[in-house]
């Protein structure tokens, strides 16, 4: 029995620690590029609402800038490529790096897939959640100097139980009808996409050269 308890606080040692000193991301290739100006690709959507690209893509100028990036206006970025008969982010994503390159002289392009947007009904509750993962791709090399994930839903708030089972069914009833009046998935997104590129401890993007000047405004 001892040797039990024993075994089981070791495990549990060594599981604390992995999770304490979890090991961090490596911005060598970041460093070595130092990319100034970001081109934000539109993004593929692979989630059932129509509207999650074009949201979660007018989300990330944003923290972009606030990092201290030049960031190529979204609006002109997607007329360029509509100009040239491309109007999804999947084909567009698929334009070689040089290419890009030579078209808009950027630094390095982020590339965004939203892989859940929208409120789903679950029986007693209804929870609105954005997912996405990105990378940063030097337009110069075409090498990868970033890569990332984030997700944020309406249920780290937590549920009042306190009406009971029928209660809640009608509580997540009136709020899957919100959710879809007053699009709660793009301030949802707003979150998803502060998570997924602000620096933080579990990754994110360097602050860029102009950093100090953004900060000081």
């Amino acid at each position: 029995m001892n040797k039990l308890i024993v075994s089981l606080g070791v495990l549990a040692t060594l599981l604390l620690t992995g999770c304490a000193h979890k090991k961090p991301y490596d911005y060598s290739a970041f460093r070595a590029s130092k990319p100034a100006s970001i081109l934000v690709l539109p993004a593929d959507n692979r989630a059932p609402d129509v509207n999650a690209a074009n949201s979660f893509t007018s989300l990330v100028t944003r923290p972009l800038a606030e990092a201290g990036y030049y960031v190529f206006p979204v609006a002109v970025v997607d007329e360029t490529f509509q100009q040239n008969g491309l109007t999804n982010g999947h084909e567009i994503q698929a334009v070689s790096p040089q290419r890009l390159h030579d078209i808009f002289h950027a630094d390095s392009a982020l590339y965004i897939s939203v892989t859940d947007y929208g409120s789903s009904y679950q029986v007693i509750q209804s929870v609105t959640r954005v997912s996405a993962t990105a990378r940063l791709v030097d337009l110069r090399s075409g090498k990868e100097l970033w890569q990332g994930i984030a997700t944020a839903s309406d249920a780290e708030d937590g549920n009042n139980n306190n009406g009971g089972i029928i209660g809640m069914l009608v509580s997540a009833a009136i709020k899957q009808i919100a959710s879809n009046v007053s699009d709660k998935a793009h301030t949802i997104a707003g979150v998803t996409s502060a998570r997924l590129l602000a620096q933080n401890e579990q990754g994110g993007l360097l602050a860029g050269p102009r950093y100090k000047l953004v900060s000081t405004r």
